[in-house]
């Protein structure tokens, strides 16, 4: 081991020590479960704003989106980064001081109870499904996390992929069992300045060795690779057109944040709803910054290549390491530029550890919260709820863990799928049940049940069919799941008046 690659562990140890740290210190903060799940509705604009978003930013931002970039050209990343950018906004603008201000005037802690209280379901049913919903998509989700702590470990350090899954996931089960919400939203505050370093660093130094800005523009010149309407291949220089059903398929992704439990808590956390329009600014300046410049490093790792700096990939899965490659060359200039590789590679795995413990705590509330205490009625003091929040923590950890044994699954499919499940199943009823008075519990289960159900439908069944029907299956699920809310709910009996004027007072408070 050279001394140059020492400061880059060096500052990959850092980091995680500073998390761990960072979960210690909130620990006497959680008495109880709207502290643990909810930091008791405290968090400011900024913390706010950046936990939201880099609990967001897994590790496709300083991964996936480059690879996809270098090796496909900008059309897809860029289709991507549009849909994203604008269901971020969307969400912040027409969702995020609503659900703050019902979800505290119902003493909602967590999605499934905001559903259950919002419809006033004595039956708990509509909390119960909307707890598996939660358990099936987020234990896979956080193990796809684990995954990728194991994955950059082997990639990084030489080490076993086991090894590395079990550092990286025993940090983040760690600090998240520890410190609860608050953990988790601070350490996503350090870990979005980390990413931003990360995307900086990389750019500039990038830019700087394939021979400067205007060699970047010449190598990346070639047809079909700086367009909108088409995406081509880095080896074949094939370009195919980029039709209107794939543009829909990509801008889809942007429905999903409608329905993200560990997004939409943030929301409900914030201390004061008249901060939220300056969080949304933050949040969402940081979106198109981060994703835009993750961008930039695919096409500035492709004038690399073509420079002959670094070598090139010959598939899409390997051209996601372009950032790791740039900055293992970055630390061979000396302790100094080691140690911020080693800032830069930290970077990569606080993306992935800020979208997993936001993951664990909301897989986690939903099980302890809702099925212990919602649906099996368990009766719990204040600590009591904290021990069994800690310890179910711990539990899905574990269920993560054994998910995640294989080193060969594909994490991007389990994320797809996911991010489809979440904003197909919670998506549409959370905007139903935010903006429609007359929406009613059936129709509420009625999208949940059609949503997720179809989400596997058309995933498993209908677009293997190909053609147009080889289309993300979000879109479909999301408007099926539109479609029944508003059916079943015209169908079957109004809500009660109850339910309407607690739904009007709302809505004359904002």
């Amino acid at each position: 081991m050279g001394e140059n690659q020492i400061f880059v562990y060096i500052a990959i140890a850092a980091y995680l020590l500073l998390m761990m740290y960072i979960g210690i210190s909130c620990t006497k903060a959680n008495n109880n479960a709207s502290e643990y799940y909810l930091g008791d509705r405290k968090m400011g604009p900024i913390i706010t704003a950046m936990s939201a978003e880099a609990s967001d930013m897994s590790a496709w931002l300083l991964m996936g989106i480059p690879g996809l970039a270098l090796f496909c050209g900008i059309a897809e990343a860029s289709w991507t980064i549009i849909g994203l950018a604008v269901g971020t906004y969307l969400n912040w603008l027409i969702v995020a001081k609503r659900l703050r201000v019902y979800s505290e005037k119902i003493h909602a802690i967590t999605i499934p109870d905001f559903f259950a209280h919002r419809f006033h379901d004595k039956s708990n049913l509509l909390m119960a499904i909307s707890a598996l919903v939660i358990v099936i998509f987020f234990i896979p989700y956080t193990a796809a996390g684990f995954a990728s702590c194991g994955k950059l470990f082997s990639t990084l350090c030489g080490m076993d992929y086991m090894y590395g899954m079990i550092i990286g996931g025993a940090v983040i089960a760690g600090y998240t069992i520890l410190g609860g919400f608050l953990a988790a939203s601070m350490t996503d505050l350090v870990q979005s300045i980390i990413m931003s370093i990360a995307l900086l660093v990389i750019v500039l130094f990038g830019i700087n060795m394939a021979g400067g800005w205007e060699a970047v523009k010449v190598a990346a010149s070639f047809e079909g690779y700086i367009s909108l309407s088409t995406t081509t291949d880095i080896i074949s220089k094939k370009v195919v057109p980029y039709d209107f059903f794939t543009v829909a398929s990509t801008l889809a992704w942007g429905l999903g944040y409608f329905g993200m439990p560990h997004i939409l808590l943030r929301f409900m956390a914030i201390r004061d709803e008249n901060e939220i329009a300056l969080a949304r600014r933050i949040g969402s300046t940081w979106v198109v910054i981060a994703m835009s410049c993750a961008m930039l490093i695919g096409i500035v790792g492709y004038a690399m290549i073509q420079a002959n700096v670094i070598e090139g990939y010959t598939t899409g899965s390997a051209a996601e390491t372009i950032i790791i490659r740039i900055s293992n060359l970055l630390s061979t200039y000396g302790v100094i530029p080691a140690f911020i590789a080693g800032v830069v590679l930290a970077g990569i795995l606080a993306s992935v550890m800020s979208t997993a413990s936001g993951q664990l705590l909301a897989a986690a509330s939903s099980v302890s919260e809702n099925f212990l205490k919602g649906v099996l009625g368990m009766k719990m003091d204040d600590k009591a709820t904290v021990r069994w929040a800690r310890v179910t923590v711990l539990g899905i950890s574990v269920l993560g863990f054994i998910l995640a044994l294989d080193p060969n699954s594909s994490i991007f499919r389990i994320v797809s799928f996911a991010w489809a499940g979440f904003g197909a199943a919670f998506g549409p009823v959370m905007l139903f049940a935010l903006f429609w008075r007359r929406c009613n519990f059936q129709g509420a289960l009625a999208g949940m049940v059609v949503g997720g159900g179809v989400v596997f439908i058309w995933k498993y069944m209908i677009r293997p069919l190909g053609g147009v029907w080889n289309m993300y299956e979000l879109l479909p699920a999301f408007i099926a799941a539109s479609i029944a809310i508003v059916v079943v709910s015209l169908m079957t009996e109004a809500p009660s008046k109850e339910i309407e004027d607690e739904f009007d007072s709302v809505n004359k408070s904002l």
